[in-house]
């Protein structure tokens, strides 16, 4: 196990102007947004089709239909997984059923992390920055607003 603090993203590290100056790969890709919402490749039920659309409509600058594609289609279809043995586990309690659904959330929280969405993630990717205004930046505002 190495100490220390994991490696950034190539991207972040562009974005920042690469603070460390060491070499970076110069053949990265670069992903285009998505216009239109793609057709999942297989049938989803309800909820794992709402998330595919929501999905593309959230991540559209970060999620690539080539390379993400089929980690997005399996966390659909874990998505459906989970609401039916949720459903079967509200129904009769069996302990199985319990782990399942135990471990099939804990797939799902682990692919949404990959796909990022999840602030930490969206940070790391160097896709999205949380911020929160501090007193004075709110009370400037509303002073700003009022004239």
């Amino acid at each position: 196990m190495t100490a220390g603090r994991p490696a950034k993203p190539i991207e972040q590290k562009r974005k920042l102007g690469n603070p460390g100056k060491r070499a970076m790969p110069s053949d990265a890709i670069e992903l285009q947004p998505v216009n239109e919402i793609p057709e999942p490749p297989r049938p989803l039920l309800k909820y794992g089709r709402d998330f595919w659309d929501r999905t593309w409509n959230m991540g559209r600058t970060w999620i690539s239909q080539d390379s993400d594609m089929e980690l997005l289609l399996i966390t659909c279809e874990l998505i459906d997984e989970r609401w039916n043995l949720r459903a079967q586990t509200m129904q009769e309690e069996d302990p199985r059923r319990r782990r399942a659904l135990a471990s099939v959330t804990a797939q799902l929280v682990s692919n949404l992390s990959l796909l990022g969405f999840s602030p930490s993630d969206r940070a790391r990717l160097g896709v999205a920055e949380v911020k929160t205004q501090s007193k004075l930046e709110e009370l400037m505002q509303r002073r700003n607003s009022k004239d």
